[in-house]
């Protein structure tokens, strides 16, 4: 769908079909394993191999990030995906300290023979911190703690360095941040997220500025398994068409959360790049289109005489007091979560959350944490 669009109508519009008397006005899921043979290879023969449900949706994605998409049945399957493809023994990769956990413990734990170079993503970015690096791998704003860094600078510094750029663009969304249009080579995100919206599904994709790295992932995909179901694909589709309306809402009520939880007594820090408060803010207005609905804060005892409160007790009063808001471990859904992060072993304060606004009622979710801190 072409650039004058708004985001509204290419994400209802995305990866649709041509219209065609007599066919179905929104794409409906295969459910195939196997196909009738031709002797056409473009055609769908084994349902590891290829599935319409598939293609519908990584059109629908690759129009939306600006390249060709892949998915995979999680996000953490499409980013040991770009890690298998790009990067062989001995090769140097750049992972963000401070990003999702689980990526760097799968390059050490699971890749042998690569130096790993770990930098903060707030940090100093030089030349030599990508120096002799195959791959750089960014995740901005962070997880969990919403830092920012400057894509297009990093995409100069790396490609200048013989490295390709890969952005974990999972917080953001693509309607938020288009990492391609900034100079990276590679786009990727779990969609079990905003993406999807309700959740239902694990999913994920990466979308490559290349098409012939995109052909190497997706055949990368076929040889290892890491494909996705087609429902759950479809599902993803089907939610794709409201991520306008949803993030719409979630930043709303981001924005009037950290308001309320700004000098909160109770708050002792409380991040979103959002605001023009947070020292990710400047960085984060330049090149996010759109800011979504995650924040993080820690949290602090009830009062003087609980100065020494374990903070994980203090968290779980916190959110069984609250009516609104889940305990839960993703994030960007229709329902309002939090999670605290240090008990998966992120390098974060015992007391820190991340929340995942909703949906709901801006009014009403304020009231409810707001009483539930209280």
């Amino acid at each position: 769908m072409s650039a004058p669009f708004g985001d509204g109508t290419r994400c209802v519009h995305a990866g649709l079909a041509p219209a065609a008397p007599g066919a179905a006005v929104a794409p409906q899921p295969v459910l195939a394993a196997q196909f009738h043979l031709s002797d056409d290879p473009a055609d769908d023969f084994y349902g590891r191999a290829g599935n319409p449900t598939w293609r519908a949706l990584e059109s629908a994605i690759g129009e939306l990030d600006g390249g060709s998409c892949i998915a995979y049945a999680s996000g953490m399957a499409a980013v040991s995906s770009v890690l298998r493809v790009l990067l062989k023994p001995g090769d140097t990769v750049v992972l963000p300290s401070d990003g999702y956990y689980l990526a760097r413990s799968y390059v050490r734990e699971h890749m042998n023979g690569l130096v790993v170079r770990e930098v903060p993503t707030a940090g100093e970015w030089t030349a030599d911190t990508v120096a002799g690096a195959r791959l750089v791998l960014l995740e901005t704003p962070s997880n969990p703690g919403l830092d920012v860094c400057d894509i297009a600078e990093i995409a100069r510094l790396s490609h200048a360095a013989g490295a390709l750029v890969a952005v974990d663009n999972t917080t953001a969304t693509p309607l938020g941040q288009r990492p391609l249009e900034l100079g990276a080579d590679l786009t990727l995100a779990s969609d079990t997220k905003a993406l999807a919206g309700h959740s239902d599904i694990v999913l994920g994709h990466v979308t490559a500025a290349d098409p012939e790295l995109a052909a190497r992932l997706r055949s990368e995909r076929t040889a290892s398994g890491a494909v996705p179901g087609p429902f759950e694909v479809w599902l993803a589709h089907r939610g794709l068409g409201t991520l306008d309306l949803r993030l719409a809402r979630q930043a709303e009520n981001a924005a009037a959360l950290y308001e309320a939880l700004r000098g909160h007594p109770r708050i002792r820090s409380v991040r979103w790049p959002g605001s023009p408060h947070d020292p990710a803010h400047p960085v984060a207005s330049r090149q996010m289109r759109r800011f979504g609905g995650v924040i993080t804060f820690e949290l602090g005892p009830a009062g003087p005489d609980l100065t020494d409160r374990d903070p994980a007790a203090a968290v779980a009063d916190f959110l069984a007091a609250s009516r609104l808001v889940s305990s839960a471990t993703s994030f960007g859904g229709l329902h309002s979560s939090a999670d605290r992060r240090a008990r998966w072993g992120d390098q974060v304060p015992a007391g820190l959350l991340r929340f995942s606004c909703g949906c709901e009622d801006t009014r009403d979710l304020v009231a409810d944490v707001l009483t539930a801190l209280g």
